[in-house]
């Protein structure tokens, strides 16, 4: 996802996001992003706030919790605290584990089928019987 030029649409928003209008409404509404500017009361969506959807996007696609990346929302606001910077760089550290987790589980899970699919091939390379 680009950064837009110029501010975007709800639409605009949406398919550059891959999240529903509605789904950007409600993300507004529980604070998971902050109020976007309006003109004529139409939603207009800056570079940064692009920039942050991307990040909620893939945080979501992760498997991080609403409630973890409200979490994360909140400490954002709150600047460059040190407390809260620390608890940013935590949660985040923690997730990647999980992430790290997730692949090593699918690895082992891919090199399984794998295995199942040679033995498939195997047996439709033995000769056939009559």
């Amino acid at each position: 996802m680009n950064s837009p030029l110029r501010p975007l649409s709800i639409a605009e928003a949406s398919a550059a996001t891959g999240l529903s209008a509605h789904t950007l409404r409600y993300y507004e509404q529980i604070g998971l992003i902050a109020s976007i500017d309006r003109r004529s009361g139409a939603r207009r969506y800056s570079a940064d706030d692009m920039r942050w959807l991307e990040f909620l996007v893939r945080l979501r696609a992760t498997g991080m919790s609403m409630r973890n990346m409200q979490r994360y929302a909140i400490l954002l606001r709150e600047g460059q605290a040190p407390e809260s910077v620390a608890e940013r760089q935590a949660m985040l550290e923690r997730h990647a584990e999980q992430l790290e987790a997730d692949l090593e589980r699918i690895g082992d899970t891919l090199a399984y089928i794998r295995r199942k699919i040679r033995g498939y091939q195997d047996l439709q390379a033995l000769p056939k019987r009559a």
